[in-house]
């Protein structure tokens, strides 16, 4: 399981809080800092624009990057990399057509509460926590591997909270996970060439023609078993398996978190309390396959903005961040929370403003 924290190697760019440097009893609080949230969707306020030119002035072809009004399509007059080439454009069509009539897997307003708590991790009131697989499969879809990331995830949540001594944001890698980018659009194995495996939602793993053939009906499939995960999610979350009493399982602070919560117990905060039964928890998947992202916005009917709603965060790989390019083109118009991923420090200031103005 791929596991990912507010550092900077993680997806996003929320400042990280080191575990051993906090006090058990009176853990030090950052001095107030202010937090200018801004949509995707919105053009930067003065003040944010300020606070990030002072940081890196943008550069002079930031300007020229990307432009024009933004639409749901307006990604297909861009450069877009990683995308396969689906041989039956009428059956990739009438699937997205499909998938546009489906109701949404999240909501507006999970993802703008999302985006509240994030805002409380970029002031260091808070650690974001983001895990799950590098992709999810149609192979392995079953309630038990669900349960299995969602109760680690847990486990690791209640550790990181009482050393930390702060609220915990739980982001699962998970229920839309599936496209995968590739370095090379072609797989060789013995002299023959085939393309590569892009995703259950694209092709299948197997090395046979037939297999590697981008099929735009994995599309439907992966929009059920997301569907699914997030209902079993849900049930999890508030159905009285996140209860603090079943998730101390790491055996060096169980013990200090079991007493912590035997006091509770004594003061009237049993395991059937409803602050003890449930706990919040987002999903979040890299934005790589547009068509079927695209399908899934919508907008909100009570801010008139538009979110994608196959997950509640999202953001642009490594390979996919172009400034000119199509994803960030899409990303730019919705509203979710978005993170950008970054390696080997390859991404700078300068490079952060732009994306940011776009």
């Amino acid at each position: 399981m791929a596991v990912s924290h507010s550092s900077a190697s993680s997806s996003t760019f929320l400042p990280s809080k080191s575990l051993a440097q906090q006090p058990r009893l009176a853990p030090a609080r950052p001095r107030s800092l202010s937090v200018v949230a801004v949509h995707a969707a919105d053009k930067p306020s003065k003040q944010a624009a300020a606070a990030l030119s002072a940081a890196a002035p943008p550069a002079k072809t930031a300007e020229n990057a990307v432009g024009g009004k933004w639409s749901v399509d307006s990604w297909r007059g861009k450069k877009a990399l990683q995308l396969p080439e689906y041989p039956d454009k009428a059956e990739l069509e009438s699937v997205l057509k499909t998938l546009e009539d489906f109701p949404p897997i999240v909501f507006a307003g999970e993802a703008r509460s999302l985006e509240e708590r994030l805002a409380e991790a970029a002031t260091g009131n808070a650690f974001l926590l983001q895990g799950g697989d590098c992709a999810e499969s149609f192979k392995e879809f079953n309630a038990n591997n669900i349960r299995d990331t969602f109760r680690i995830l847990l486990q690791m949540g209640v550790v990181l909270m009482f050393g930390g001594q702060m609220p915990v944001i739980k982001v699962g890698r998970m229920a839309g996970q599936f496209a995968k980018p590739r370095s090379e659009p072609l797989e060789e194995k013995n002299g023959v060439k085939l393309p590569s495996y892009r995703g259950d939602n694209v092709n299948g793993d197997a090395f046979e023609e037939k297999s590697r053939i981008p099929d735009p009906q994995r599309m439907i499939r992966a929009y059920c078993q997301s569907a699914a995960t997030l209902n079993l999610l849900r049930a999890f979350a508030t159905g009285g398996y996140a209860a603090m009493q079943r998730v101390t399982q790491y055996r060096e602070l169980a013990h200090r978190v079991d007493e912590a919560l035997g006091f509770m117990t004594a003061a009237g905060l049993t395991v059937d309390h409803p602050i003890m039964q449930t706990t919040e928890f987002w999903t979040s998947h890299e934005c790589l396959l547009l068509p079927y992202e695209q399908a899934l916005t919508r907008m909100d009917s009570t801010s008139g903005l538009y979110y994608d709603c196959s997950a509640h965060m999202l953001w642009a790989g490594e390979r996919t961040r172009q400034l000119d390019g199509a994803h960030v083109e899409f990303l730019r118009g919705v509203a979710n929370p978005l993170g950008i991923k970054v390696a080997c420090f390859s991404l700078f200031y300068s490079e952060l403003n732009q994306i940011y103005f776009i």
